[in-house]
C-alpha cells in the first residue's frame, strides 16, 4: 500500500471512517489494504479456517471475535495458509497466537491482544455480513486501509486525490 491513512484521511475527510485505536500490529506487513470480507464468531475459528483457504488476492479478512480475549482467532497455520492465498492482509477484533512466527510472515495483522490457547471448532459463526466494533461499521465489499498509524474504511476503494 503506498498510501498512508493518514493521507487518505486528508484527501477524503468525508469518505473515510476511523477506526478506534485499540489494535496491534503483529504480521510482517505493517500497511496494507483492500477489499473488505467478514466473519463474526466467538471463541471459534472454523470459518476463519475455511476462508483462508480461498483466494484473497486484493482482500482483507475482518473478523468480530467480539473482543474475546481469551482464546485465538488466528494462528501461524491459518496466516500461512491466508498468504499462500494471496489475502493482504487480517483484522481481528480478538487475540492472535504464534506472534514471532505471524511477524515474519508476509501478511497485515491487526488484533487486540495475544494469547497462546487456541479455539474449539465447532463450525458457528457467520460470514458475509456488516460487522461493527471499534466504533465502525464494516460491511462486505468496502474497503479497508490499515497502516501504523490506524484503521480506516470507505464506500469505495480511495486513490491519491
Amino acid at each position: 500500500m503506498s498510501l498512508s491513512t493518514c493521507d487518505l484521511c486528508d484527501q477524503h475527510p468525508e469518505a473515510v471512517r476511523v477506526a478506534d485505536a485499540l489494535f496491534r500490529d503483529f504480521g510482517g506487513r505493517q500497511a496494507f489494504g483492500g477489499r473488505i470480507v467478514t466473519i463474526k464468531c466467538h471463541e471459534d475459528n472454523s470459518l476463519v479456517r475455511d476462508l483462508v483457504a480461498e483466494p484473497g488476492h486484493g482482500c482483507v479478512l475482518v473478523i468480530d471475535g467480539g473482543g474475546s480475549l481469551r482464546r485465538s482467532l488466528l494462528g501461524d497455520q491459518l496466516a500461512e495458509r491466508a498468504v499462500a492465498n494471496g489475502w493482504e492482509g487480517i483484522v481481528v477484533f480478538g487475540a492472535v497466537r504464534d506472534v514471532e512466527a505471524i511477524a515474519h510472515m508476509n501478511l497485515g495483522v491487526k488484533a487486540l491482544a495475544a494469547i497462546p490457547l487456541k479455539t474449539d471448532k465447532r463450525g458457528i459463526g457467520e460470514r458475509d455480513i456488516p460487522v461493527r466494533f471499534a466504533g465502525v461499521d464494516f460491511a462486505p465489499g468496502e474497503y479497508l486501509y490499515a497502516d501504523a498509524n490506524g484503521i480506516i474504511v470507505a464506500a469505495t476503494a480511495l486513490a491519491r486525490a
